[in-house]
């Protein structure tokens, strides 16, 4: 491994911090890497955090301005970091200039902005990347395997449940409270990408959306300021396939942390999974023998931990428990993994999209913009209290 490709992150918050820590312990996990990645160059907005940036990346320029990464020659992947209303100038700016994209959900602050990414990418010849990691725990991969290989048969019905207790209480206001943040941009493009990648297409859908406190108080300035985005969103969906199914994502679970879950039923089948067990797909098979004492039947926990399929990363022992961050380098070494199998190929993205090893995981930016898609469909829905298509 001789190749070196320079690594620019714009954004040092806690997802930017993440992103940074996968390139620091990557060589860890991944042997051997398809090329050496260096973090040279970090962005913020402020001179204070773009050197502390710096400092904890050993990068050699901190700046406030993101084109010093996206329109410097010497860069070859972009990570897009910020919060949601700064994704999109940097983020068409690294397509213009055909950078290897790395970008953090949702893709843009909104369906506008996603129409704009959508015509600048007809023309962009990088490799891009989401960053739905969930995609890549071991046992949400297994589960996809199951449904690919047809073990549940037809999908009848599924529940998607993503929640916490963040705005459970009048805490003071965030930009998560601002118009570009909401509960269906954070937690809801996950499980929204999660449902389309397992059991998807969307075909119709109808949504509600609860605002608990219309009002917060600004710390800066001591007043109250207007909530307009949502604390919670509830979705009925009908697949293509005739399934129909619930995705519930939510702020106001008091008592919950980080908790992810779903269940998919089909009428061979069932799989289940929740995020405060991530080393379990539990597993239903309908023929299983039924005899007394039970026979066979009943739900299987398979164990997945860390069995990661190649090429994908073995680092620790397989057996170990797995943990968020590790399913962020997997996400990350899956992405890099990608980079090289696409400048192996005469063209581009026909490699990446076409090697079956990176198929079933890989979300593009065009899966960032179908969840665009389906994001504005259910806030239109809520708002206009009907059903609905979705517009892909």
């Amino acid at each position: 491994m001789t190749e070196v490709k320079n690594v620019g992150i714009i954004g040092f918050g806690m997802i930017g911090k993440v992103h940074a820590y996968g390139y620091a312990t990557l060589p860890y996990y991944l042997q051997p890497l398809p090329f050496s990645a260096r973090i040279t160059h970090v962005v913020t907005a402020r001179a204070d955090t773009a050197n502390i940036a710096k400092n904890v990346t050993g990068a050699e320029f901190a700046s406030n301005d993101f084109c010093d990464v996206t329109e410097n020659p010497d860069i070859d992947i972009v990570h897009i970091c910020t919060p949601n209303a700064m994704h999109l100038p940097p983020l068409l700016s690294a397509i213009r200039h055909n950078k290897h994209i790395y970008c953090d959900k949702p893709m843009v602050a909104n369906f506008q902005e996603a129409e704009q990414v959508r015509f600048a990418v007809k023309n962009y010849t990088g490799v891009s990347q989401m960053t739905f990691h969930t995609r890549f725990f071991p046992a949400v991969q297994r589960a996809k395997q199951l449904i690919d290989r047809g073990k549940l048969g037809r999908i009848l019905q599924f529940r998607i449940i993503y929640q916490n207790s963040s705005n459970a209480s009048t805490q003071p206001f965030k930009w998560k409270h601002d118009v570009t943040g909401g509960v269906l941009r954070d937690l809801g493009s996950h499980a929204l990408d999660v449902a389309d990648h397992l059991v998807g297409p969307i075909d119709r859908l109808i949504s509600d959306t609860v605002i608990a406190y219309p009002q917060r108080r600004d710390l800066q300035t001591g007043k109250m300021r207007s909530v307009f985005v949502e604390d919670a969103a509830r979705v009925f969906a009908h697949l293509k396939n005739g399934g129909t199914g619930t995705i519930d994502v939510t702020k106001l679970s008091t008592g919950t942390n980080n908790d992810f879950r779903f269940e998919i039923y089909g009428d061979q089948g069932a799989v289940r999974f929740s995020l405060e067990s991530p080393d379990i797909l539990e597993y239903f098979e309908s023929g299983a023998a039924d005899r007394p004492f039970g026979g066979e039947t009943g739900w299987l926990q398979i164990g997945c931990y860390s069995k990661f399929e190649p090429p994908d990363t073995d680092f620790p022992a397989a057996k170990n428990s797995i943990g968020w961050t590790r399913a962020h380098t997997a996400c990350l070494a899956h992405f890099i993994q990608c980079i090289a199998a696409a400048e192996q190929a005469p063209t581009a993205l026909t490699n990446v999209n076409d090697d079956p090893r990176f198929l079933p995981q890989h979300a593009d930016l065009m899966q960032g913009y179908k969840i665009e898609c389906l994001m504005q469909t259910i806030l239109d829905s809520a708002q206009q209290q009907k059903w609905l298509p979705t517009s892909l």
